[in-house]
């Protein structure tokens, strides 16, 4: 398989389809891929699941998704904060549906998917609202709940730099969740801010193995605060 370079971001999301699930990278606003979703605003894909860490800050990213009324259910870690008051006023309104799921576990549920494992069970969650109706086991004396994988149709990663074969180097803590998210979806679309030639970039150092990625573009970092974000 061989990366395609986009040579814009609306040309890197083309194919999303109505009612698709899209993994979101990024915490917070750190790795998100804001022209990614952008793109994605434009293309007009609706009907959405999004996976991703948190339910979007202020009206940027993905949180711009939600305002665009693009998306059905959520699924994340962390659905509310100080400045999540576009999927707050959804989510209240009946507008958007919503599954928790703690964070350890949203990416051991992707890295499932990516590893071809059916199902595996974790005692995180048990005895809260979170773990009802799912089934349950002891293992070695510890109550457990069976999860199930999360695979994306596609996954919208950022990355710091990249090589043409699609190799992906992060830069810190935006690093995040992009590195399981390029293994669990069927097509993924990252965004970094260079592309060098194939062999510039220390084998050693790359974190996502181009085989992962589908789809690359080059679009320059944006780094936004939000009014009230912690």
């Amino acid at each position: 398989m061989t990366t395609t370079i986009a040579t814009t971001t609306d040309e890197a999301v083309t194919g999303v389809e109505d009612g698709s699930t899209v993994l979101v990278g990024g915490f917070g606003l750190a790795g998100m891929p804001f022209d990614l979703i952008d793109a994605l605003i434009r293309q007009g894909a609706g009907d959405l699941t999004i996976v991703s860490n948190n339910a979007g800050n202020g009206d940027v990213g993905l949180a711009a998704l939600l305002k665009a009324g693009r998306v059905r259910k959520v699924i994340c870690s962390f659905p509310r904060q100080s400045d999540s008051y576009v999927f707050d006023d959804l989510y209240r309104s009946g507008r958007v549906e919503l599954e928790v799921v703690p964070q350890g576990t949203l990416a051991e549920r992707m890295r499932a998917a990516g590893a071809g494992i059916g199902a595996f069970y974790s005692p995180v969650g048990v005895g809260t609202p979170l773990a009802e109706g799912m089934e349950t086991r002891e293992i070695g004396g510890r109550v457990h709940v069976l999860e199930f994988p999360i695979k994306g149709d596609v996954a919208l990663i950022s990355a710091h730099r990249a090589d043409t074969m699609g190799n992906l180097v992060y830069r810190r803590t935006a690093r995040n969740f992009g590195p399981v998210m390029a293994t669990a979806a069927t097509t993924v679309v990252a965004q970094v801010t260079e592309i060098v030639p194939a062999g510039e970039i220390d084998p050693e150092t790359v974190v996502t193995p181009g085989i992962f990625v589908d789809r690359l573009v080059q679009a320059e970092a944006r780094r936004l605060t939000v009014e009230g974000a912690r």
